[in-house]
Formats: structure tokens, sequence, C-alpha cells
């Protein structure tokens, strides 16, 4: 117990002494963001219990995918700062797994857990004080299911084809709760499937209902994942072999050349980016392919594109993911680093993107125009913006020979990756907004304009990174030297706005995106397919005629957001 307690006290100090400038704001939307959901479950257990059984369903798939996509979870205490310690395994287990539950998201994920109590004062007292115990134990099945996933993919990380695995599994697993209406549609579109009351999520309500043994189930099923933890922790110790096998020697000739054949190599043999790359094509064709399950194929032609979204987002920090090896590139005057890596990103992503979009297409006979109009665009969009982003906004990384013993831990900030992640998604897709309208107006003119977008976002993005590159590579690299990013102009003004002038950008920045790509550019995409009442987008529920002027209104909405926010941060003379 001491050793716990030390351990929470740790965390408590690391925490009070990190949250402050930028990422105490990040901290803050999530925190705002996470209320809202917690607030939104907690209602549920007033509209009916099955809703709220497969609301902690959701909660329990976020904190076991979460961790797995967004760099590798919260690690303030790594397992490897105990190692001199000499500390049994089962009892850093434990101590982690108390300073696990002093954060954010345990806190927020227990106010969500207080549906758990609202549902037994309406059952009566006994069910109340069931309660309490049920949603400690609930919660800690979330955290250590989340400690465990994130385990168990790093060791997969240690090797090839336990990297492939996991990408693929990972990558079906989110694609299906992305289409998760298909399976609404399946069980019933008025009612939930009775197995998400036997999910470990369901126990602690099945408890506070009257059946109590759901709430020894819950003790017992801590106790298992603690044990299982503590030995995956033992395994954790262990270092990465490199492999021995020979490798063919580069043969390139040119410094550009050089560049290219370094990347493709890092390609093939980086297990990170062999995941991130497996789970992009995962994500795109489950996606894509899900619908099929109702007998509709028309997502299907969508499956390559939707993986070129997705792997310009798993690679938006391109970068940062190099660590203090830019040094190399700074030195290397005589060569185009951002040209070479970005047609190393195209050798690797865009033969694979083509395929599948062919094929997909040629078998649901899809719109050939439209498709052959966002292919070339997104590609070209996608392999501009990839190293602008990441030279503009890059995050720190840690360097690939210290990844330790989570492989998935790239970089100290994780608010940082998921932020450029989705910055990269709604940015690309917009670069085939002009393709996209010029198809379905004008039909194969499409592809010229996709052709043409395509080629000048490549070419154009690709020489801002370089000159930026160029003027800002010594800032770039003390920065994943130190951890610490330059106060730049933009940041000290943004710092000196008042409160709520802060709120109100961040707020516009964060969230104007919903608006802008999902409820409106995707939902013009589906209304022009024909595909009306698809998932969550309004648009598509609206009569006939007020289909695109809705879509259009998202737009404008998420534009005004944007500005809104740019407003708020200009200075004012």
């Amino acid at each position: 117990m001491a050793v716990a307690l030390t351990m929470a006290r740790m965390k408590v100090a690391v925490l009070r002494h990190a949250f402050h400038g930028e990422r105490a704001q990040t901290a803050g939307t999530g925190a705002s963001l996470g209320a809202l959901l917690a607030a939104g479950t907690v209602y549920l257990a007033f509209a009916g219990p099955d809703l709220l059984a497969a609301g902690y369903a959701v909660w329990l798939l976020g904190w076991m995918l979460g961790p797995v996509f967004m760099g590798g979870g919260d690690e303030t205490l790594r397992p490897e700062y105990f190692s001199l310690l000499g500390l049994p395994t089962r009892r850093l287990a434990a101590g982690l797994l108390v300073s696990a539950f002093v954060g954010v998201a345990p806190v927020v994920s227990l106010t969500a857990l207080l549906g758990l109590l609202v549902a037994g004062v309406r059952l009566g007292v006994v069910n109340a004080l069931v309660a309490v115990p049920a949603m400690v134990l609930q919660l800690a099945v979330f955290v250590l299911l989340s400690k465990i996933s994130v385990a168990v993919v790093g060791l997969a990380l240690r090797t090839r084809s336990g990297a492939i695995t996991s990408g693929v599994l990972n990558g079906a697993i989110l694609a299906a709760l992305g289409q998760i209406w298909v399976f609404f549609v399946i069980f019933g579109q008025t009612g939930v499937p009775s197995v998400v009351w036997y999910l470990p999520s369901g126990w602690g309500l099945l408890a506070v209902r009257g059946e109590w043994w759901a709430l020894a189930a819950l003790a017992v099923l801590v106790l298992l994942l603690l044990g299982a933890w503590a030995a995956l922790l033992s395994r954790r110790a262990g270092a990465t072999r490199a492999s021995a096998r020979g490798r063919r020697p580069m043969t390139a000739t040119t410094a550009n050349g050089a560049i290219i054949s370094k990347e493709l190599r890092t390609w093939s043999r980086d297990l990170v980016r062999n995941h991130q790359l497996t789970f992009a094509l995962s994500y795109g064709v489950c996606f894509a392919a899900s619908p099929l399950i109702l007998g509709w194929d028309g997502m299907l032609p969508y499956a390559g594109l939707i993986f070129i979204v997705m792997a310009a987002a798993m690679t938006s920090n391109l970068y940062g993911t190099d660590g203090t090896a830019l040094w190399l590139t700074l030195m290397t005057t005589t060569a185009s680093d951002v040209r070479g890596r970005q047609l190393a990103w195209l050798s690797a992503h865009a033969p694979v993107a083509i395929v599948l979009t062919v094929a997909f297409t040629a078998v649901a006979d899809g719109r050939w125009p439209l498709i052959l109009a966002l292919l070339p665009a997104l590609l070209g969009g996608a392999a501009g913006l990839v190293p602008l982003i990441s030279v503009y906004g890059l995050v720190p990384g840690t360097d690939p020979h210290r990844r330790a013993g989570n492989p998935l831990r790239t970089s100290e900030d994780d608010g940082g990756l998921t932020g450029l992640a989705y910055l990269t998604l709604a940015l690309v897709l917009l670069t085939g907004v002009p393709a996209a309208l010029a198809a379905i107006w004008y039909g194969w003119a499409g592809v010229a304009a996709g052709v043409v977008t395509g080629t000048l976002c490549h070419w154009g993005f690709g020489l801002l990174a370089e000159r930026r590159l160029r003027s800002h590579g010594p800032e770039l690299l003390d920065t994943m030297r130190t951890g610490r990013k330059p106060r730049t102009t933009v940041k000290s003004r943004f710092e000196h706005l008042s409160t709520t002038r802060k709120t109100i950008a961040w707020w516009c920045f964060g969230f104007g995106a919903i608006p802008l790509i999902p409820q409106g550019v995707l939902a013009a995409v589906f209304v022009a397919n024909g595909m009306p009442r698809h998932s969550w987008f309004l648009a598509t529920y609206m009569p006939s005629g007020l289909r695109y002027p809705v879509a259009a209104a998202f737009v404008l909405l998420g534009l005004a957001m944007y500005g809104t926010g740019l407003w708020v941060v200009t200075p004012r003379r």
C-alpha cells in the first residue's frame, strides 16, 4: 500500500507541474468534451438501462482502443523508472494501477459511471449502496484493460508479423465503430443487442439491478487483469533484438536518391510504420466494406480514398518520428529532403490506393468520374500536406532507438499528436473538394481537375515545407532535442489573450471541423451519391429539397467558426 500511495503522490506532483500553457489548454478542452460525454452517459440512466449498458460498452472500447491509436496512453510514470528498485511485478503493477486513477481521463470516466448510482437510487437503497463499489471496480476494469491492450500491442510491435497483425485488427475494430449504424440496423433499429449486458462493461449495471454475482465477477476480473498486467510488465523489460538478417546495400548515386532509398528502407523496416500502414489499409477496407453486410456496396469504391486520408493522418508527424536524426538532413544541403520524402510516401501508399480504388470501383460499378477525380487529388494533397504539417506543427518525438518498452510511445505529447492527426484529416479532405465538385457538375472533366489540384498541392505544399525546413531547421532540431517549442509570435499573442477569448478560440478551432467536414462536405458527397439516412450526417435525413442547403449551412457554420477563431486571436490595432 505504501508503494501505491507513493506512486499516486508522484503522479499528482508531476501533473501539478506539467499542466501549464498550451498543454493546460489542451487538457482543459479534452476535459470539457469528456464532461459533456459523461453527462450524456448519465442521462442514459434515465432513458433506459439498455442504452446505459450500450453506453458503457462504448466507454470500454474507448479505453481499450484510444491509447493504442493516440500514442500509447498515459505513461507519466513508466515501469522502466522503477526497474532498479527490485519491486515484485505484482507490487509494481498494483502501484501503477493506483497511480493510473490520478488524471483527467479517470475522473471523467468516474463521472460517467455515476449512471450506476442513478440507476441504483431509482431501484432502492440496497441497489444504490451496491453501485458505489461497482463504480470503483468498473473503473478499475476500464483502466486495466487499457493498460493490457497497450502492453499487448507494444509487445506485438517488436516483431513484423505482430505489428502487421495488430494493425489489421485495430483498423478493423475502429472501422466497425465508425460504421456502428450497420450493426444497429442488423440488430434492429429499435433495440440494443443483449450481448452488451454480458460484456465486462455491463457487469456493474447487472450488479446494481440485483444480480449480485456480477459484483463478485468484477472483483475477480480485476485480480485476473492485474495478474495479466504484471506478467506483461515483466515481458516489457526485455529489449528488442535487432534483426541479424543481411540487408541489401543502398545503391543510390545521388543525394536525392539516397533520401528516397532511406525513406523506403524505413517504411519497410520500422515496425511502427508497418503498423501505421496496415492500420490505415485495414481501416479503409473494413470501413468501406461494412455496409456489404446489409447488401449495399455503395461505400466500396471509396476504400482506397479512405486509406489515403487515414494514412496521411497516421504519418502527420513525419519529421517528429525521426527524433534528433534531423541533424543529418540539415547537414545535407545538396538534397531536397522534402521532395524525397514526398516521393517515398507516394511510393509506399499510391500503388495500394490505386489498386483498391480501381478494383473495388469495378466490383461495385461505382461512379468512375467522381472516384478517379478524387484519387489524384487526395494523393497529391496528402503527399504535400504530410511534410508541410510536420514541419509547421512538429510534435517532439522520441528517437526510434529510445522507444523503450512501449513502441507506441513515439511522443510525449499525445494531445499534440491527436490534434495534428485531426488537422491532417480535415485538410486532406479539403484538397479533394474542388475535384469532387467538378466531377459532380461536369462528369469526366473532374478527373482533369483532380490531376491539376493534386499536382499543385504536391508541388506547392512541398515547396512551402522545404522553405520552412531550410529557414527553421535549427529551431526544429532544438525542439526535438529539448522537447520545448520556441515561443513564436502567434503563440505569445495567444497566451496574452483574456480567458474568455482563449476559450472562444479553442472551441472554434477545436470543433470547427465537425460542421465543416462530416456534416458539411461529407454529407454533400453522400447526398450526391443518393445515400439518404446515412449514419449521423444530418443532411441525409432531410427532405430532398433541403439536403444540399443543410449541408451548405454546415459548411458555412464551420467556416464561420474558423473565421471567428482567427478574428479572436488577431491583434487589434
